[in-house]
Order: C-alpha cells, then sequence, then structure tokens
C-alpha cells in the first residue's frame, strides 16, 4: 500500500466540522445521526468552464438524445413509461444521469422530455403501495427483461424521485415514496431483496439512503424499521471489509455492485452511528486499492474483481458508482479521503472512457492501454471482443444507460450546506453556489478556477437582498496532497495550512469579498503492479502520449448486441518505454513541465491538453504485444546485469484524461 493512501486513510477524519443547527436546509431527525455536510438543492450549483462544456457534450451528445439513439429500449416502448419494452433498469439509469442535467442546466427541452418518465412513474401507484411497470413481456433480442416486481430497477428510480423534488419541491414524490416504502415493510420479509435477482440485495444501499431522506422530511417511525430491514437483507459489505478476506480475492465482488454498494456501512451509520460502519468502509477502499487498484483511481473488476494488472478493465458503469459513493461518504462524513478519490476519478478515468461528442463510450477501460480493436482480451467477460472499442452499445448496454450521471452528480457536489450555517467548497471546478447562511440570508459564491489544471482558486461573494454583512461559516479543502495550502482574504494572508484537512473560515463577511485558496502543485510518484510506477502531480495522473489512428468500423456482423458502428484505435507512436529510476527528491529536475497559455474549453484530448511533461525513458524491446493489449508487465529491477541498455529517448506525457491510448503505470528502468 503506498504512503500516500496510508496517509490519507489514517488522517480523514482528524479535522471534522463542529455541528451546529441549520435554519436553512433539511437537518437529520433523531435518532440520525446529523451529517457535517449537507447536499444544496438540484439547480442550486451552475458549472462554467470546462465543466459546463462537458454537460454541454452531454445534452447535445447520447445523453440528450438517447430516445433517437436507442429507440429499442429508451423509446416510448419503454415499461417505464408504460408500454411493453424493457421493464428493468435501463429506462431509470438514462434518466438518473439526464434529470440532473436538465435541471443544472435549466433547460426546457430536456426538462421536457424527463417529465414523462416522471409522471407515468408517480401516476403508475397501485394501491397497495407498488410503482413501476408491473407486467412481464417475452424477450426480444437487445431488450433485458426480469420479473417486472424486482426490488433492484426501483432503486435507480427512487434515485431519480429524490432529486426530482429538490429540483422542484413536488410533494407527490413524498407520498408516493411514502406509500411505496410501506409496501416495502410489508413485503420484504416475503420476498427480500434477492428474491428476484442478487442486484438487489448488492445494492441495497441506495434503497436504504432515499429511506433515511425520507425519514429526515417526514420523521415517520416506520421508515427506521424500513432502514433496519434493508439494512439486514443487504449484503454484509461490513463483515466482508473488516475480515479483510473479500477483496483479496479474484473474481469475489462484481466490480459495479462494489462500486454501487459499498457505501452501505456508512448509509446505515446514519441510524446506528457506530464506528464499525467507518472503519469497514475505510479497511474496504484500502484493501481495494491494495489489491486491486490502478492509477486512474479505479480498480481491475472486468466484470468481477480481476487484480491490478493495468490491463485488466475497469467498467464505465463502475466509474460512475464510484464516484456516486465517494459523494454520498464524503457529505456523511466530511472525510478528505472521499474527496481525493473522487477528484482522481473525475479528472482521470471518466474523461478517458467517453469521446469527444458523448456519443460513444468504451465499456471497459485500461490503465496500460495501446490497442483499441475488437479482440478477445484477458477479462473475465468478453463481449464478442468489442469491449475496449469505442461505440454506443459496443461492450454491454448497461454503460450506454449509466454513464449520464457523473459530471451532473460531480456538479451536484461541488458545494455543500453545512448544519452550521454555512457554506463548503470541498470539490473544485469552476461554479456559482446561490444558497442561504447564517439566518436565511441568500448569497452567492463564484468560482473562477482552471483546476484541476491550474493551482489557484478564486471565490468572490455576492450579498442579495441589499445586506451588508453577514456572518457565516465557510469551509475548504485541503487535499492531502498539497504540502501547504495559502488561504488568502481580499489579498491577505490569513492562513497557511498542511494537505489532508478542511479549513473553516469563520468571519464577518461583505459582499464583494474575495477568498483565495492556493494548492500549489508538486510531481510524485506512486507504486503499482510488479514495481510499476505512476507520475502525478496535484489530482492528475500522467500518460505516456501515443500517436492515435482512428477507424470508423461498420458492424454487419451483430449490429443488434454492439451497435452498427463502432471505432477502433491504434498507436502510431512506440509505447513500451520504461522511465528511469529516480529519487523521490529529484522528481521536479527530472521532469520539464509545460503549460498552454489557456485552458480550452475541451480540454480532454491530445491537442488540446494545457499541461504535459517531458523526460528522459528508454525503450524495452522484450515488451510487446500479447492479445491485443500490452504484453506482461515487466518487473521493475533498477540493476539489471549484462543486458545491453537502450538509448535515452526523451518522450511526452500528459493527463491521462486527455488520453485513448497510453502508458500510465510505467515500469522503471535502471540508470
Amino acid at each position: 500500500m503506498r504512503r500516500f493512501y496510508l496517509l490519507a486513510l489514517l488522517v480523514c477524519f482528524a479535522v471534522v466540522p463542529q455541528i451546529g443547527y441549520s435554519q436553512n436546509y433539511t437537518l437529520a431527525k433523531a435518532p440520525l445521526r446529523q451529517s457535517p455536510y449537507i447536499e444544496l438543492p438540484l439547480g442550486a450549483i451552475t458549472p462554467h468552464g470546462w465543466l459546463r462544456e462537458m454537460l454541454i457534450r452531454q445534452k447535445e451528445g447520447a445523453t440528450g438524445n438517447l430516445d433517437k439513439l436507442y429507440p429499442l429500449v429508451m423509446g416510448k416502448r419503454n415499461g417505464w413509461l408504460g408500454g411493453d419494452g424493457d421493464q428493468w433498469e435501463r429506462g431509470p439509469y438514462w434518466i438518473d444521469g439526464l434529470l440532473p442535467l436538465a435541471y443544472i442546466l435549466k433547460d426546457k427541452e430536456l426538462i421536457a422530455k424527463v417529465k414523462p418518465w416522471i409522471e407515468w412513474s408517480i401516476k403508475s401507484q397501485q394501491p397497495d403501495g407498488y410503482f413501476g411497470p408491473s407486467k412481464d413481456y417475452p424477450n426480444e433480442p437487445g431488450i433485458q427483461r426480469d420479473n417486472s416486481r424486482d426490488w433492484w430497477p426501483k432503486m435507480v428510480m427512487l434515485k431519480v424521485l429524490q432529486q426530482y423534488y429538490t429540483a422542484t419541491g413536488d410533494k407527490r414524490v413524498i407520498n408516493l415514496l411514502t406509500n411505496y416504502f410501506k409496501y416495502q415493510l410489508k413485503e420484504l420479509p416475503k420476498e427480500p431483496l434477492n428474491h428476484w435477482t442478487f442486484w438487489g440485495q448488492w445494492r441495497g444501499g441506495d434503497n436504504l439512503m432515499v429511506v433515511y431522506w425520507l425519514y429526515n422530511i417526514t420523521g415517520d417511525k416506520f421508515l427506521l424499521d424500513l432502514g433496519d430491514l434493508i439494512h439486514k437483507q443487504t449484503f454484509d459489505f461490513t463483515g466482508a471489509f473488516l475480515k479483510g478476506e473479500m477483496l483479496t480475492r479474484l473474481g469475489s465482488a462484481h466490480g459495479v455492485n462494489l462500486a454501487e454498494g459499498m457505501k452501505e456501512p456508512l448509509i446505515y451509520y446514519q441510524q446506528h452511528p457506530e464506528q464499525q460502519y467507518v472503519d469497514a468502509m475505510q479497511k474496504g477502499l484500502h484493501d481495494l486499492t491494495k489489491y486491486n487498484g490502478m492509477a486512474h483511481g479505479l480498480f481491475g473488476a472486468d466484470e468481477s474483481l480481476h487484480g491490478n494488472n493495468p490491463t485488466q478493465g475497469s467498467e464505465l458503469c463502475t466509474a460512475v458508482e464510484m464516484m456516486f459513493t465517494l459523494e454520498n461518504s464524503l457529505a456523511i462524513t466530511g472525510g478528505v479521503d472521499y474527496a481525493d478519490r473522487l477528484e482522481k476519478i473525475a479528472f482521470n478515468a471518466l474523461p478517458a472512457q467517453t469521446s469527444e461528442d458523448y456519443m460513444t463510450r468504451q465499456y471497459f477501460q485500461q490503465a496500460n492501454q495501446v490497442m483499441l480493436t475488437r479482440a478477445a482480451h484477458n477479462f473475465n467477460v468478453n463481449h464478442a471482443g468489442t469491449d475496449v472499442c469505442y461505440g454506443l452499445l459496443s461492450g454491454y448496454p448497461c454503460c450506454t444507460s449509466n454513464m449520464h450521471q457523473g459530471w451532473p452528480k460531480f456538479t451536484q457536489n461541488l458545494w455543500y450546506a453545512t448544519p452550521d450555517n454555512g457554506l463548503a467548497a470541498l470539490v473544485y471546478s469552476a461554479s456559482d453556489v446561490n444558497a442561504n447562511v447564517a439566518n436565511g440570508v441568500p448569497v452567492t459564491f463564484k468560482e473562477e478556477t482552471n483546476y484541476p489544471f491550474d493551482e489557484n482558486i478564486r471565490f468572490t461573494l455576492s450579498l442579495k437582498k441589499n445586506a451588508k454583512s453577514v456572518s457565516f461559516p465557510f469551509h475548504l479543502r485541503i487535499p492531502a496532497w498539497c504540502k501547504n495550502a495559502t488561504i488568502k482574504v481580499n489579498g491577505t494572508e490569513v492562513q497557511q495550512s498542511p494537505g489532508n484537512q478542511i479549513v473553516k473560515i469563520n468571519r464577518d463577511w461583505k459582499n464583494g469579498d474575495v477568498v483565495e485558496l492556493q494548492l500549489p502543485m508538486h510531481i510524485f510518484k506512486n507504486t503499482w503492479y510488479e514495481n510499476s510506477v505512476s507520475i502525478e502531480r496535484g489530482p492528475l495522473v500522467y500518460a505516456l502520449k501515443i500517436g492515435e489512428d482512428i477507424k470508423l468500423v461498420k458492424n454487419d456482423r451483430d449490429p443488434i448486441a454492439y451497435g452498427s458502428e463502432y471505432y477502433e484505435v491504434r498507436p502510431t507512436t512506440p509505447w513500451n518505454y520504461g522511465l528511469i529510476e529516480t529519487r523521490n527528491n529529484q522528481l521536479e529536475k527530472a521532469f520539464a513541465l509545460q503549460k498552454k497559455d489557456q485552458v480550452s474549453a475541451y480540454p480532454w484530448d491530445l491537442a488540446s491538453a494545457p499541461l504535459q511533461l517531458t523526460v528522459k525513458a528508454r525503450r524495452i524491446p522484450n515488451w510487446t504485444l500479447y492479445n491485443n493489449m500490452t504484453g506482461p508487465m515487466p518487473y521493475s529491477v533498477i540493476y539489471n546485469e549484462g543486458t545491453p541498455k537502450e538509448k535515452d529517448e526523451e518522450v511526452t506525457l500528459v493527463p491521462y484524461g486527455c488520453t485513448k491510448l497510453r502508458i500510465s503505470e510505467f515500469p522503471v528502468v535502471g540508470r
């Protein structure tokens, strides 16, 4: 386990915000534990800069048009629109990303596209409290159906309805959820979460999350009984993580089940605030990283856990579900490590796995990825060899439906309200937030930054309703990778802070006050599979820049299953380089950093990469292709006596998220 993550796990709870009493947002009702951070209503946060560009590309790409691009499943026949089509998870998955996108952008066209799904779901509720599709139809190619009363797909729609309520205040949602949860309390003893499929048993934390959310609004005591019941029927992540066995064994868990379900101990911690649940999550993340982790922040699971060889795949569904798990974990605990991990996935793995126009995606990505062709790979599951190709349906269509929640929910979790009537900026990107502080005073913070490509973040406060001043605490996260941050208010330095903590500035604020946060970034390395190393700076991982030959392939072989077309990518430049061994205290000298004058509106491709590192490296001739991917990783020996030494070459590294082909975990060669 690398020293960086050990330090983060040991001290991520060292600084816990003081808990007070909020007059502005819904707090936990006893006996639920009050979380240190409170999610703001959907639409309170407006993204700017490259993050807004990502959302616009989603709108114009697959997220805004999936009903047209994938009509067999997302069209009017979908069971969640009352039709005879797909009854299961794919429709709710899509809306789980489309709805927050629509309300964050305040886009009337997208909101109109969402509303029929909401209206049908609300009106579908039956007298016994059940809602959703209630008929089973024969299977057709490309449509997956399970028993329509399966608990699992309803869990996704519960999340959708929760978000819809925070955006609109539609009280029909509260009535629907109350009646449905009464139905669950009655039926779960007879038909538990795993009655129809095992997905509900692994993903019960999502169900539990909405139960507690509703309890904090209504205070209905039966919801606490339901919470205990759902916890009992959900897979025992707490026991599995504390025993330390599951995550060390290949194939022991499905990757998306793990990413989505592993937050359950912390969700349940709200009702039963026992240290074992916090410890379980921390140990789970520690072991997951140690035995299966990769440089991009995810883990090898293609589809089940498959170790930390950088040619093993990580599913796109895993990326977005892991982000959502970390967002919830951050709010419940205030742990800096969760925000650091969230940013690592968001700024590295996520942009690399979707195309620039957001019309295609990879089912699996690889940390070391040098050829994307239709071929069998060393994965647990192969879908006719299409898993690494960029396509709308390549690999498996669950990611086609589920990839849309990543950026909208990331936006929604940039800012939080606090129980002490303040605001917290815990994840960084250019944005505006409109929120109430103190005794209900509305304020706006404008966050200006090119983070993660820049070290400086500037917050400007605007007071509304002619308020002259207002007192409230402003919380700022200092990432663990930052050795020493500087905070200035109106140009005057007020504090220097080492990393891995949350700093609280409590003062009498005036209109136009400016807070500047400087997070100096340095080059560091982490050690991975076969003693390979990743090169990192701030929250960004750097990968070898490889020339890309992108080819569109028309699929006449199996277009219904894997799409009518997909893209293959082949390298046009060498990739089999090892980095020359460099001591930690010499990294800044060994790597030359180059910055572009401006960050592009869309920075996530080779041509637009805002930063690059150059360094000396050497080719490793016997490191060659195997199964259309990098062959076995050479072990990083510093001394290799009697072996001819290749010449030194200068290579370029760019941010991981800008690449389609890459080496991000490098063998190390001796001097």
